[in-house]
């Protein structure tokens, strides 16, 4: 795409067409034509990147893999004050990270900020706590006093990272910050729709102080490259889909390495008879609108004691009439665009199929072209079939519906009764019952009077699903371990944990029989 020919959308940026061909200038692979980037807000082509192949992904690999042995050896204050630079720019640059979030994603600049500051957030809590998670751990020895056992960890050498579209810049690092950290290398594999802000920020870790080949990116198309990186790699971070999740899950399986897998979500919302209803409602609008509902903690199922069910519809629906649309580069908008057509039409068949089945529309259900190619309503949706796809399948865009039902054992089963197991809330005056009715969901990350940001935010907490929504966690120690090898390394005091010389094996037996019941005891009076 010729500089001339850039689309009038950079206008109202800060961005040109030469920004983003030095961007993908980065990537090491030639290839003729390459694959277009289409902004969602006007559908018009933005720029090409590199579109890699096997080889591009063995050349990657092997750079990061020699770029590892060295840092690697990078003491760990060292990697961690790289990591709190790299926070700093982010902050620094945070206008222009927005810019470049929205013209690739067309998300409203309100939600695009949540993104861009869980960056920073993730980089302090990893720069801050990460060091101490890397000491040597002493564990309880064979026989107390006589033999000792302390844990050592090793990064696991090359990490890739196959991230989303739909938080490409989140996404994209907070999983490489512990990796970077732990001494690891990573080979980023970004979503074709979406490869410019990873590159971007890609460029501020090497401004930061990462030193070359410590962090690749590779572009190109899922089927190539995925498949690709996984042969190659030590581990494998994924975030997408159920279904291209369990090939990820397959095919690091049959390598022999481990993966972690955050997956889609059919996530519950349950109001109780006692919740702030206005609370709730607008925890409703923040959580099932967010990115044009294209979260994967975002609730799609709404469950509310039928004792509140028409008081708590009359403020959900009153306040996501309220809702802005809009696709201006400023903080004006409260909600922007789907990714692309295939996303719209996955959107509006759900809810036509829905409609079909006896439905509901009572706000939104409305493609909205006057806004944006791929704008469509924030919809709320009541009488839903419970068979239907929008029902049971993930829809992954501004689409909700809400059901009654009889008492709080009903809202829990109703809740559980998915494969899926993400996210969900509960909204209640009685936050000590909120966190009793947590315990009986089925989800890795439950929220009390509040959607999800809560829980995302807590980066000292684990973050992750169960069922089909995935395996491991991000964030907290676990989401750093799950980069480390660990060695135990074992002392004896004594030399030779067996029968002295001279000593008959029957009585060593009996030794052997006591230190056991001590040992026993002891543990239990530890």
């Amino acid at each position: 795409m010729s500089r001339s020919s850039a689309p009038p959308i950079f206008g109202e940026t800060r961005l040109t067409t030469r920004r983003l061909e030095s961007l993908a200038g980065r990537i090491d692979a030639e290839r003729e034509g390459g694959i277009e980037v289409r902004t969602p807000i006007t559908d018009d082509e933005i720029c090409r990147i590199p579109d890699c192949d096997e080889a591009d992904v063995d050349a990657a690999v092997e750079r990061a893999r020699e770029a590892q042995a060295s840092w690697e050896r990078v003491p760990v204050d060292a990697r961690a004050e790289t990591l709190r630079r790299f926070g700093d720019l982010v902050l620094e640059r945070r206008e222009q990270l927005l810019d470049l979030l929205q013209l690739e994603t067309g998300k409203s600049r309100r939600h695009g900020v949540e993104e861009v500051l869980d960056v920073p957030l993730t980089s302090s809590y990893y720069a801050e706590r990460g060091p101490s998670m890397l000491a040597d751990e002493r564990r309880g020895g064979a026989i107390p006093l006589a033999t000792d056992a302390r844990v050592t960890v090793d990064p696991v050498g090359v990490v890739g990272i196959i991230a989303p579209w739909n938080y490409p810049l989140t996404l994209a690092v907070t999983d490489a910050i512990p990796a970077l950290l732990a001494g690891n290398a990573v080979v980023l594999k970004p979503d074709e729709k979406t490869p410019f802000i990873a590159l971007a920020l890609a460029e501020l870790l090497e401004e930061a102080g990462l030193p070359e080949g410590v962090l690749e990116v590779v572009t190109g198309e899922g089927p190539t490259v995925g498949p690709a990186l996984i042969d190659r790699v030590d581990y494998v971070a994924f975030t997408g889909s159920t279904e291209t999740g369990r090939t990820v899950a397959e095919r690091a399986g049959r390598n022999l390495i481990g993966c972690s897998l955050e997956l889609g979500g059919k996530n519950p919302m349950i109001v109780l008879a006692d919740a702030d209803l206005e609370a709730a409602a607008r925890g409703a609008v923040q959580g099932a609108f967010t990115n044009a509902g294209q979260l994967c903690l975002a609730p799609e199922r709404i469950y509310v004691e039928e004792s509140r069910y028409e008081d708590f519809l009359d403020a959900f629906v009153g306040t996501t009439r309220r809702l802005s649309m809009g696709l201006e580069f400023e903080y004006g908008p409260d909600v922007g665009s789907l990714i692309d057509g295939a996303q719209l039409e996955r959107v509006e068949s759900h809810v036509a199929e829905a409609v079909e089945s006896g439905a509901s529309v009572l706000s939104g259900g409305r493609h909205r072209p006057d806004v944006g190619p791929y704008c469509y309503e924030p919809t709320i949706l009541t009488d839903v079939d419970p068979g239907s796809r929008v029902a049971c399948e993930e829809t992954f865009g501004p689409v909700v519906s809400v059901t009654p039902v009889a008492d709080i054992e009903s809202a829990i089963e109703a809740a559980n009764d998915s494969p899926y197991g993400l996210n969900a809330s509960v909204w209640t005056a009685d936050r000590e019952r909120g966190v009793q009715v947590a315990r009986e969901i089925d989800c890795g990350t439950v929220c009390v009077n509040d959607a999800y940001t809560a829980g995302w935010a807590a980066v000292d907490a684990p973050m992750g699903g169960v069922g089909d929504s995935g395996l491991g966690r991000r964030h907290g120690p676990e989401g750093l371990r799950r980069y480390l090898e660990p060695r135990t390394i074992a002392v004896s005091r004594l030399g030779p944990l067996d029968a002295p010389p001279g000593v008959p094996a029957s009585a060593f037996v009996r030794i052997l029989s006591g230190l056991t019941q001590f040992r026993r005891r002891l543990m239990r009076w530890l």
